[in-house]
């Protein structure tokens, strides 16, 4: 008897704690999906072809966000430029090196402790150091590196663990055919880690559209469309807002209106990373195996 009401009372615990969990994914679910509702019923009455493709501008008597997405756009290839060869460098050569000495310990522990700084940090490192030595001023480039910094832990780490979970085999195998190490990873680890990899880079670019307090500082809030020709390599040198600084200072002037406008369409633009993680992720995996 003592044994059946032990069972009943581990079976009782069971279903609270699953109970609990299923309570906890519900609340959060349901927190997103208020979220995304109320911000698109606000928002999508706002936006419109003219919405999306033309300036602000008084003399016009325009509201627009088009000059907000070049500049995200600009930000987001440039930062990727920069960071993605030197975060896979830097974890190709910890993981498949450098092994496990001190040094790797240091940089990881360097890296960890990068992803954990607040970004209004960065952004005021980035403006001393970027917009002041460096004369870069408040600019898309400014911007850039400091994002650049910001990003390259994420991109580090992800391809670290995705090297990682590559089989040692793999290694062994390729080595053992005569292989020479630089062709045994190009061939053979890269392409094994590329899913892992290609989440980081997403990863990091949603992580890019959504910032606004480091690029306060560096970027400045410029909403001008480059002039065709040279000028769109000049906009790199020009302040440049993105649509989460255009966000702040709609909300700053009590434009709500068109700071749920731009809500509305990060939020796409963010969900559109996520399903495009997901999708591009499990292709390559399906690639690798096969």
């Amino acid at each position: 008897m003592v044994r059946v009401d032990g069972r009943f009372a581990r079976k009782c615990k069971d279903m609270a704690a699953l109970a609990l969990v299923c309570l906890s994914s519900f609340f959060s679910v349901l927190l997103l999906a208020c979220i995304i509702i109320y911000v698109f019923a606000k928002g999508f009455p706002v936006i419109t072809v003219s919405f999306l493709t033309t300036v602000t501008s008084v003399l016009k008597g325009t509201v627009g966000i088009a000059g907000n997405i070049v500049n995200t756009l600009y930000i987001v290839v440039i930062t990727l430029f920069f960071a993605t060869p030197i975060g896979v460098g830097s974890a190709i050569w910890m993981n498949e090196y450098a092994h496990k000495s001190r040094l790797v310990r240091l940089i990881e522990f360097t890296t960890e402790t990068l992803a954990g700084i607040p970004s209004i940090i960065f952004g005021l490192f980035g403006m001393v150091f970027f917009g002041r030595t460096l004369h870069l001023g408040y600019s898309v480039l400014t911007g850039a590196l400091t994002l650049t910094l910001m990003v390259l832990p994420l991109i580090t780490r992800n391809t670290q663990e995705a090297l990682k979970a590559v089989p040692d085999s793999y290694r062994n195998g390729a080595i053992g055919m005569g292989a020479a190490k630089w062709y045994m990873i190009r061939t053979i680890l890269l392409p094994s880690a590329m899913p892992g990899i290609v989440t980081g880079v997403i990863l990091a670019v949603g992580r890019i559209v959504g910032e606004s307090a480091a690029l306060l500082f560096t970027a400045g809030s410029g909403y001008l469309l480059p002039k065709p020709g040279m000028g769109l390599l000049h906009k790199i040198l020009e302040p440049g807002g993105t649509l989460t600084i255009q966000l702040y200072l709609s909300m700053s002037k009590a434009q709500y209106q068109v700071a749920f406008g731009i809500a509305a369409v990060l939020l796409c633009i963010v969900l559109a990373i996520n399903f495009l993680t997901r999708f591009v992720a499990g292709k390559l995996d399906v690639t690798t195996k096969t």
